[in-house]
């Protein structure tokens, strides 16, 4: 469905885990990043890519390779894609590649493209690494700590922010990749919002902001978050430890699952265990 609409920007929402995927028309391209989730939802981006089209030149980007956003990759067999040093580096390709077949397979999808991970036509090695398409400006920043090849990207004209698994509204960070790397990039990403004239944010997941306030929140609940459960571990805090792992909204065996991850890494990263 579409969870947000502007001239510009479209903002789709799957049904799975709240996932987003946004369409940023500019003047002479177009750029689709992390077209997901279910088959009938990414033939709907499809679409509507379609419909707004004309002759521009269609790029794809991508946040991150964790296999829900990379599962669209092929049903936009034309575009350029952009993602970064990270993900063309991907130790487990293979890996996600399979977590989509078995998905797939689960729940007896089909669907009308190839599964492919990612072949990059841009990369982007460094912070605030600039591309210029037509009359409006990308700016990237490597975003680390959730998955080791994150990526933030500003559009500069809209004061648009796509931030990947980050900023959302309501899912607590999940720390696949390193706890200290995390912190530093919600870090950075405060520093974005405060200097980049930042108008609109999309998350990978949930909703999309218009309000300055409300992103400001969203960075300093990750952060509060973060330092808190780390203090916690530090000082092996049991029973804090468990009472935390009930903030995560939508409290199941997968936020259980996450939580104790988040554990684990700060464990190692900060006790050495």
């Amino acid at each position: 469905m579409i969870q947000y609409a502007t001239k510009q920007v479209t903002v789709f929402q799957s049904a799975l885990f709240q996932t987003t995927s946004t369409v940023i028309s500019l003047d002479e391209h177009i750029v689709i990043v992390d077209p997901n989730w279910l088959p009938h939802e990414v033939r709907a981006i499809q679409d509507y890519v379609q419909s707004i089209r004309g002759d521009k030149e269609l790029y794809l980007l991508f946040t991150h390779g964790d296999f829900d956003h990379i599962i669209g990759y092929r049903a936009f067999p034309d575009a350029k894609s952009i993602g970064s040093i990270g993900l063309q580096n991907h130790p487990k390709k293979d890996h996600k590649l399979h977590l989509i077949h078995d998905f797939d397979a689960t729940y007896y999808l089909t669907r009308d493209y190839p599964i492919e991970f990612p072949e990059l036509d841009i990369v982007i090695s460094e912070d605030h690494q600039q591309l210029t398409l037509g009359t409006s400006t990308l700016h990237f920043y490597l975003a680390p700590g959730h998955s080791a090849d994150g990526l933030f990207t500003i559009v500069d004209s809209l004061g648009l922010f796509v931030a990947g698994d980050y900023l959302s509204d309501f899912e607590l960070p999940f720390i696949y990749d390193s706890a200290k790397s995390y912190k530093k990039t919600i870090e950075k990403a405060s520093q974005i919002i405060d200097a980049d004239g930042i108008q609109l944010l999309v998350p990978g997941h949930g909703q999309t902001t218009d309000s300055h306030a409300e992103i400001k929140r969203r960075a300093h609940l990750a952060l509060d978050h973060l330092e808190r459960l780390t203090n916690a571990v530090i000082a092996k805090d049991e029973a804090l430890i468990a009472t935390m792992e009930k903030e995560h909204a939508f409290f199941s065996p997968t936020t259980q699952e996450s939580h104790k991850e988040n554990v684990r890494i700060i464990r190692s990263e900060y006790s050495g265990e």
